[in-house]
């Protein structure tokens, strides 16, 4: 079969690999649709690994099933990573810090055309799509499953002032979740183009990182790895505010500690999704209270994948790209 493997941004090519032989109580699936996220094309955390072949946001069709839960033919998203769900972690409702879920994985990623479902993915990961829910969409359910997981750790709910720093995917499905708990949402960033989006999304606000703003913000949702944003997040959190680290910069931070100090601020780190994370996303998606569909702005085939990874690199006019195997 047809994989695409990473060796730097700029370097990913279409190689071949033996397809998956699948073993008891595990799956195969087909892949059809499978999106590019922005950490695929962090090269300075990526190339660490590298060659490998990247892709965690899936969905496809069931080709081969040695488990009586899943049937041939049925529509499936398949989370990447799960957890064991008996650590202290995840009996703490801490799922995200279980280091099965860190550890474990589908083989050999997303970017290829079959991939073997281990049986605690197919257990606790596996979910069928809707008949309502396209393979492309399907892609938008475990980033959509992070936010969630984000802004349910932050307590986003009604009556919040919330700051979305950065208005890529990440910060459109933010401005999004945040509408729907009932929060203001205010949105930033440096490009006109993803301003305008931000706008189309119904922030109620939106303006230039580059300029300067009296804002005071429950929560500051940091959708972007520009250090500036950090500095920004410091100063306009509210006295008590808590700012989320939903993208990382490539190196450390500073923290103004005395503002710290003085104003109770409460910093968090938002790393992937929970179970009850997936399922909400893909219920949010079926029932059309996010719109997946209208983040994808390009698609393309298997053998075009550096051009996608390309426009994800640049972030220009662009948002979810998705690549579709077959």
């Amino acid at each position: 079969m047809r994989v695409a493997v990473y060796y730097n941004n700029h370097d990913v090519r279409i190689e071949e690999l033996a397809k998956p032989q699948i073993n008891k109580g595990e799956i195969l699936v087909k892949v059809y649709a499978s999106g590019i996220c922005g950490t695929d094309v962090m090269e300075w955390y990526r190339i660490k690994k590298a060659p490998r072949i990247l892709g965690h946001e899936i969905s496809g069709e069931i080709v081969e099933s040695k488990v009586k839960k899943f049937k041939v033919g049925q529509r499936v998203f398949v989370s990447h990573h799960v957890p064991c769900n008996k650590c202290k972690y995840c009996l703490a409702d801490n799922h995200t810090a279980c280091e099965v879920l860190h550890t474990g994985n589908y083989y050999p990623g997303g970017y290829s055309e079959f991939i073997q479902v281990p049986r605690i993915n197919v257990d606790t990961g596996t979910y069928i799509l809707p008949d309502n829910v396209s393979y492309d969409e399907g892609t938008m359910i475990e980033p959509l499953a992070c936010v969630l997981r984000g802004q349910r750790t932050a307590g986003v709910s009604k009556g919040y002032t919330v700051l979305i720093l950065g208005s890529g995917v990440s910060g459109l499905l933010n401005i999004q979740v945040a509408k729907f708990r009932g929060a203001k949402v205010i949105a930033a960033d440096v490009s006109e183009y993803k301003l305008n989006k931000a706008k189309e999304f119904a922030a109620d606000e939106v303006f230039n990182a580059k300029e300067e703003r009296s804002i005071k913000a429950d929560v500051v949702i940091i959708c972007t790895s520009a250090i500036a944003a950090v500095e920004q997040a410091f100063k306009y959190v509210d006295r008590k505010g808590k700012i989320i680290l939903f993208a990382i910069p490539d190196r450390n931070i500073s923290v103004p500690a005395v503002d710290f100090w003085r104003n109770e601020i409460t910093m968090l780190s938002s790393y992937g999704a929970a179970p009850v994370d997936l399922k909400e996303s893909l219920d949010m998606i079926k029932d059309k209270k996010i719109d997946a569909g209208k983040i994808i702005t390009h698609k393309f085939p298997l053998e075009r994948i550096q051009e996608g990874f390309n426009i994800v690199s640049q972030a220009k006019e662009s948002l979810k790209v998705v690549i579709n195997p077959h």
